[in-house]
């Protein structure tokens, strides 16, 4: 299970990592990464980067998008769903991220995801 967030005002960002095989359900990653808050001024410098990043890498994309705060305030992180059945595939992913490389995050957890209820469906 993945470790929860135990710092005041942590700012998640969610990656979905989905995969279907030879008609079996995927049991696909779920990484979850935590902006420092002291570096959060680095979502905006690095957005574009970022955002270019992963139009070169819209293969490996299912879904995507911020998260944003219910005040309608700044983004606390994003939601990407990507396709890949590999741990180190995932971690590579998220390694190469932008975002990663300019120091934004201060936690990343990686943990496995059973996909119940997908795109409007019951899985189970």
């Amino acid at each position: 299970m993945a470790e929860q967030c135990k710092s005041e005002g942590c700012n998640i960002i969610a990656f979905i990592v989905l995969h279907n095989t030879r008609g079996k359900q995927a049991m696909p990653y779920v990484i979850q990464t935590v902006d420092n808050p002291e570096r959060s001024h680095l979502r905006t410098e690095v957005r574009d980067e970022h955002v270019a990043w992963l139009k070169d890498n819209v293969d490996k994309l299912l879904a995507g998008g911020a998260l944003l705060a219910d005040d309608g305030g700044p983004g606390s992180g994003g939601l990407l769903i990507i396709d890949t059945e590999d741990r180190a595939e995932a971690e590579a992913f998220i390694a190469e991220d932008p975002f990663t490389k300019a120091g934004l995050f201060q936690d990343v957890m990686i943990s496995r995801w059973r996909k119940g209820f997908f795109n409007k469906e019951a899985l189970i």
